[in-house]
């Protein structure tokens, strides 16, 4: 009997833990992913193309405009960024966020099969890390909280605890904004990531919460009435902007390679925090899989960084990327520009531009 209890209560936790919405939001997620890493490797070959007949991006062209598979490649990106929004309003952000490292390994192995670009036996192991960080942060993540109205999402915003991080994050972001960057912005790499990622962790939650409503105006108890649905809007415009300029900052000095990861980490682990403090995920959740789900989340962060780190070895060879990126350098590879306007990389989430520099 008492083991048929202790399977049950098992039983039950799995239920719990993958509820309809959940599954949802994880296969929103997951087929966000694969678009946003397709997307790169279509948008290379978009840019290799137009290169090959006009003037390259890299050097201030804008041939690809022209170029139909690179607009394939947008479309394509565009489509995952959609269902990337949409995961958040079906499961926690603790179970969204950190599944933008799978597009790294869909952009890695598509970069080997259609780009003839050969991944590091390490960068395997990156991979299988990242894959199984992911399914033991989906097999423990917590059930989706019951919200019936975007007021709802508001008291949860406005209670002291949410209230006293975000806080926190804005006398964080503008310290950093007029004290350290104006004196730090072109030797720390830290400066431009912070603002990015803290701002990043208020424009999730805000995310989630117009996701929310619009899927309950969907369902047909129309939220735009609300002014709370329109006060979420004008944060997650205000984050996202802010997010592109200072991302944007960092590109540009620093190489990319050293970039993605760090922002990677900074902001999905804001983000967790932000989730946990605001939405109260780990409440419905014992030690264990609290425990389990930060074990994943390393994993998946061991995996990125390997990736990341092995990704320009060839031969066993070392790479010798620089931190800083020289102002006046030529900034490409393969023929490719890392930072222009022919990348189009959603700046909102960290998960673009770890696809991008992922197939370079």
């Amino acid at each position: 009997m008492a083991t048929e209890a202790s399977t049950s209560a098992a039983g039950g936790s799995w239920v719990e833990g993958m509820s309809a919405d959940n599954i949802k939001g994880l296969v929103l997620a997951l087929s966000s992913s694969f678009f946003i890493g397709a997307s790169f490797i279509v948008k290379k070959k978009g840019l290799k193309k137009a290169g090959a007949s006009g003037v390259r991006a890299g050097v201030g062209g804008y041939s690809y405009l022209y170029e139909p598979l690179w607009w394939a490649g947008m479309i394509t990106m565009i489509v995952g960024e959609v269902a990337n929004f949409a995961a958040y309003a079906f499961a926690p952000a603790i179970l969204v966020t950190p599944l933008g490292a799978l597009s790294i390994i869909i952009s890695a192995a598509l970069a080997d099969i259609m780009l003839k670009e050969k991944l590091h036996i390490f960068g395997i192991l990156g991979c299988v890390l990242c894959v199984v960080g992911s399914t033991t942060i989906v097999l423990h993540a917590p059930q989706e909280r019951a919200i019936e109205s975007v007021a709802e999402v508001w008291d949860l915003a406005t209670e002291p605890a949410f209230l006293s991080y975000a806080a926190i994050v804005l006398a964080a972001t503008f310290v950093l904004i007029y004290y350290f960057i104006p004196q730090y912005g072109q030797t720390h790499i830290m400066v431009y990531i912070g603002v990015c990622s803290l701002v990043g962790s208020l424009s999730v939650m805000s995310v989630k919460a117009l996701g929310i409503a619009l899927k309950l105006t969907f369902s047909g108890m129309n939220q735009l009435i609300y002014p709370q649905t329109w006060l979420f809007t004008i944060v997650v415009v205000a984050c996202i902007v802010t997010q592109m300029n200072y991302l944007n900052k960092a590109l540009d000095t620093f190489n990319t390679a050293v970039v993605s990861p760090i922002y990677y980490t900074m902001f999905t682990s804001l983000t967790i925090l932000a989730s946990v403090i605001m939405f109260k995920d780990w409440d419905r959740q014992n030690p264990t899989q609290i425990v389990t789900e930060m074990c994943g989340f390393v994993t998946i962060l061991s995996g990125t960084f390997l990736l990341h780190k092995t990704k320009d070895m060839v031969d066993g060879l070392p790479p010798t990327l620089p931190v800083r990126i020289p102002k006046h350098a030529d900034d490409t590879a393969e023929g490719i520009p890392l930072r222009s306007a022919a990348e189009g990389i959603p700046l909102r989430s960290p998960r673009a531009t770890e696809s991008f520099r992922s197939t370079l």
